[in-house]
């Protein structure tokens, strides 16, 4: 059990490492306008290439699954609530399917 502990430990100092050190080294550097302007686009750069190709094979249609997330799009669009805009995929992938299989 002890090695336990030592183990969760030695993962909190390494996930917290990465993370804290940019914040230390970069604290009085300041970027030119061009650089902030890309960093600030990195975030949905990855979260795109994270979700994009699981979203399209997550029915097994891709088609039903461009109608889910073409539904989802449209009602983030709109700035709807989240959980609107999740059941909103459910629903348009429900719907493609049900006139289409």
């Amino acid at each position: 059990m002890n090695s336990l502990w030592v183990l969760v430990a030695l993962m909190a100092v390494v996930t917290y490492v990465p993370r804290m050190l940019p914040m230390v080294m970069f604290r009085r550097f300041t970027f030119p306008p061009f650089w902030k302007r890309f960093l600030r686009f990195i975030p949905y750069a990855a979260l795109s290439a994270l979700i994009f190709p699981g979203f399209l094979t997550s029915t097994g249609n891709p088609v039903s699954a461009l109608a889910g997330g073409l539904a989802a799009f449209v009602l983030a669009w709109y700035r709807f609530n989240l959980m609107l805009i999740v059941l909103g995929g459910i629903f348009g992938v429900m719907i493609w399917q049900s006139l289409y299989n």
